[in-house]
Formats: C-alpha cells, sequence, structure tokens
C-alpha cells in the first residue's frame, strides 16, 4: 500500500488502561503476579513498555480522590497518575501518557501546570481524562459533608475546561525567544493574561510556563450522562465509553460526533474509545477455563457489593439465582455512575441474566465489556466494531497485567496489522499525531487566520 493510501485509510486506535494488577478483581491472586505492583513503579512501567512494543496509543490511568473499593479483598489506584507518567515518559519514547484529574478537587491553574509539565517533558505525549467525582469518601476527604449533586459538578467541570485551556493558549508559540545577542528572553507582549471571572472561578493568569509542544494536551472524557455527552462534544478529543453492544455504541458514537457538529466542531473532532476487556487464550475452551478461574477467586460478597454498587442500592436486594430488581433508577440527585449504571442494566435485561449470570459476564462485576475467545475472535470482533463504525478504537483492560497484555500484543497485534487497520511503527511522536488530532490554534495562529 502507498504512503499516500496509508494517510487516507482511517486507523484504530489502542489504549491500555492500567488498572493496577488488571481488570479481573482476583488478578493480583495468581502464580505469576505481585501483589505489591498497585504501588510499583516498575511494574507500570513495565506494562508501559509492552504498550509501545506493541504500537499502542497511550496509557491510560484512571483514579479516586478516597478509597472507593473493598481493600480486603482486591488493589486500588494509589499512585498520583501525572508523577507516574512522568516516570513512565522517562521509559518510553513514543506512547501518549493519558491521566485523570477530577475537576470537583483541584484548581484550574495547578491542573494546567501539571499537564502542561507532563507535556513537556514527554516531547508532547500528555492527555488529561477531565472527571467530576461524586463519591461521598472523596468529598469528606476535601472537608465537605457531601458531593455536589450531577448538574452542579458537570457546570463546574465546564467552566473548569475552559479556564485550562485558555491557560495552555495563554502563550503565544513564539512568545519564547531566549536571544543572547540581544538580550531579549521572552515577548512579553506574546504572554497574557486570561482575566477569567466566572460562577466557580477566578483566575487571572497566565501561566507560568511557555506552550507545551502539541499546543493542548489531549482532552479525553467518558460522560455517558446527559450533562457528561454535552461536556464531551464541548470539549474532548477523545472519549472512553462503555457501551456492552454494538448497538448502544454505534448509536452512542453517532450522537456525540453530531452534538460535537452542532457546536461548531469538526466532524472528525472526537475519537470514540471503547472499553474493552479481553481474556485470551490458544483456544475458546481455554479462555473459558481462564476467565472462570479468576472468577472462582471473587467473593461472591465482593461482586455483589460491587454490582449493587454500580447500581445504587444495597446487596441484600441482589439474590444470585434471581434476575435484577425490577424499576431500578439513578438516585435522585443524580450521583450514581451514570456510564456504568446505563451498561450494567442494558446487559442484564437484554439476556435476562442472574445476577450470577450478570457477574460472570462482567469478569467480576465491572460495567465494561468483555470478551473470552483466542486472539483470531479478539481481532473479528474488534474489527467488526472499527470497520462498521461503533467505535475508532478501544481503551483496553486486559484481565490480568502484565501477562494479559502481553497475550494481547503478541495474539491480537499482528493479526490487526495484517488486515491493515493498525499501525505496524509509529508514524509520529506526540499523541495527537497517534490520534490523527489537530493542533489547536494559538492566539497568533487565530488572529493571523483571523
Amino acid at each position: 500500500m502507498s504512503a499516500s493510501n496509508r494517510a487516507r485509510q482511517r486507523q484504530l486506535h489502542l489504549n491500555i488502561n492500567i488498572l493496577h494488577s488488571g481488570f479481573v478483581p482476583s488478578a493480583w491472586r495468581l502464580p505469576e503476579s505481585d501483589p505489591a505492583a498497585f504501588a510499583d513503579v516498575r511494574h507500570y512501567i513495565r506494562v508501559a513498555q509492552i504498550a509501545e512494543a506493541g504500537k499502542l496509543d497511550a496509557v491510560f490511568l484512571a483514579d479516586n480522590a478516597a478509597i472507593v473499593d473493598q481493600i480486603h479483598f482486591r488493589p486500588i489506584p494509589a499512585l498520583e497518575p501525572t508523577v507516574l507518567l512522568a516516570c513512565i515518559a522517562a521509559a518510553t519514547t513514543h506512547i501518549g501518557l493519558v491521566g485523570t484529574a477530577s475537576t470537583s478537587y483541584n484548581e484550574p491553574y495547578n491542573i494546567a501546570r501539571r499537564f502542561a509539565t507532563l507535556d513537556h517533558v514527554s516531547a508532547g505525549r500528555a492527555g488529561w481524562n477531565v472527571v467530576t467525582t461524586a463519591d461521598a469518601p472523596s468529598a469528606r476527604n476535601f472537608g465537605r459533608d457531601a458531593a455536589p449533586d450531577h448538574a452542579q459538578r458537570y457546570a463546574r467541570a465546564s467552566e473548569f475546561t475552559t479556564v485550562v485551556k485558555a491557560l495552555w493558549d495563554s502563550w503565544e508559540d513564539d512568545a519564547f525567544i531566549g536571544d543572547k545577542a540581544s538580550g531579549r528572553f521572552v515577548d512579553t507582549a506574546k504572554v497574557q493574561p486570561i482575566a477569567h471571572h466566572g460562577e466557580h472561578f477566578s483566575v487571572q493568569g497566565p501561566l507560568n510556563l511557555p506552550r507545551s509542544p502539541q499546543g493542548h494536551p489531549v482532552l479525553v472524557q467518558a460522560g455517558g450522562s446527559a450533562d457528561g455527552r454535552e461536556l464531551a462534544a464541548r470539549h474532548a478529543e477523545a472519549v472512553f465509553s462503555a457501551s456492552q453492544s454494538f448497538e448502544e455504541s454505534l448509536a452512542y458514537g453517532r450522537e456525540l460526533k453530531a452534538r460535537a457538529q452542532a457546536l461548531g466542531r469538526g466532524p472528525d473532532a472526537v475519537r470514540v474509545l471503547a472499553g474493552l476487556t479481553t481474556i485470551i487464550g490458544a483456544t475458546e475452551a481455554q479462555a473459558r477455563q481462564r476467565r472462570d478461574a479468576l472468577i472462582d477467586l471473587i467473593p461472591w460478597d465482593y461482586s455483589l457489593a460491587r454490582l449493587a454498587g454500580t447500581l445504587g442500592i444495597t446487596p441484600d436486594r441482589l439474590k444470585l439465582d434471581e434476575r435484577l430488581p425490577d424499576h431500578l433508577v439513578l438516585p435522585a440527585n443524580g450521583n450514581g455512575n451514570h456510564t456504568f449504571f446505563n451498561a450494567t442494566l442494558a446487559l442484564a435485561r437484554r439476556h435476562g441474566y442472574t445476577v450470577r449470570e450478570l457477574i460472570r459476564e462482567l469478569a467480576g462485576g465491572g460495567g465494561h465489556r468483555v470478551i473470552v475467545g483466542t486472539p483470531e475472535q479478539i481481532a473479528d470482533d474488534i474489527e467488526h466494531w472499527f470497520r462498521h463504525g461503533a467505535a475508532d478504537g478501544f481503551n483496553l483492560m486486559p484481565d490480568a497485567l502484565p501477562d494479559g497484555l502481553q497475550d494481547f500484543v503478541d495474539g491480537v497485534v499482528p493479526i490487526l496489522q495484517r488486515r491493515g487497520i493498525f499501525r505496524t511503527e509509529y508514524e509520529g511522536s506526540t499523541l495527537r499525531e497517534h490520534l490523527g488530532l489537530a493542533r489547536p490554534q494559538g492566539r497568533q495562529s487565530a488572529r493571523k487566520a483571523a
């Protein structure tokens, strides 16, 4: 295939969500797993290097501002994402670095500075996953009795993101001079305050470091609610979705991109990356044996509590060999996880699963889609979703790390490459180039264009 044809051909995008020991809650109990890996930078670096060898677009780190899982049984996201990603940046050369930071318990200036710094130190590989935080333990960690309601959180998040973008643009691209002969260090006419005064924030600016290599670190979002979709349509350049079926994902992507276009963004402004857990075996039977062995290591009370939390009910309402209760709804204040609630409920209702069957299908009670099979079967599924427009790519969550990712890179990636839908080499050096995203115009470029 010629270079020009490759340039015109739509390419699949793959990220790895480094969920400490892996997506399945019992992954840390496998003989080859290290229970202490969740707090060991070497573990994350190793996973990132495997992903880079497979030419994946980016690593992704989730985060929480509190202990919100059952630590008597499983590890949690513990290391702060931007610090950890800076360590990964030093040990890799191409792979993107996406970290989560909440708009609920941070300030725009700090987040703008932190991710611009990560973009500088990684030579243009940073991305910020914009989230709001709804859980009560996090609220209490920041001196509040309860989390703000859903609408308030997203109103703050939208203004927060607007301010961060303005701070990233507060230096023009050519503001730094560094001319020893003339003694001119910075052209201060090209470094301007943003003077933002809004409902939630007053931020003068400018930022205290030059515009970063990508202009803006890539903006990522994962909202499934109406407010979340509006935030994504307005600001996000990549969205992590949690659809459980092809039809749901296709409809989600079409709606999101239509919203973005209605807001004046281009039809190709947002990449939809569906969450996908993979459990791989040399044969389908071996893959299912691996899945069953992992699930058998999970206490049922853990899975019931996890599923109940997703559905916003108490565990006593769930009976293992009965279907989900009727008339399940999100809490009245909207402070549930809309994305996982809707995806989980749709999966259960569509197949008529009992609670036990649903937990097994979700590989322990999580909300993302799970594929169990051979490399060929997994590649077939990925290709089908990609070629028919249900996703631009996938946010991968292997069952166990690093082994599950190594199985994917060794078994699935070569098939996708042979089929011509995934890169064999990195053609760019920044995360924007990996994702095929344009570099945002700075103030100077926008002024010239006008």
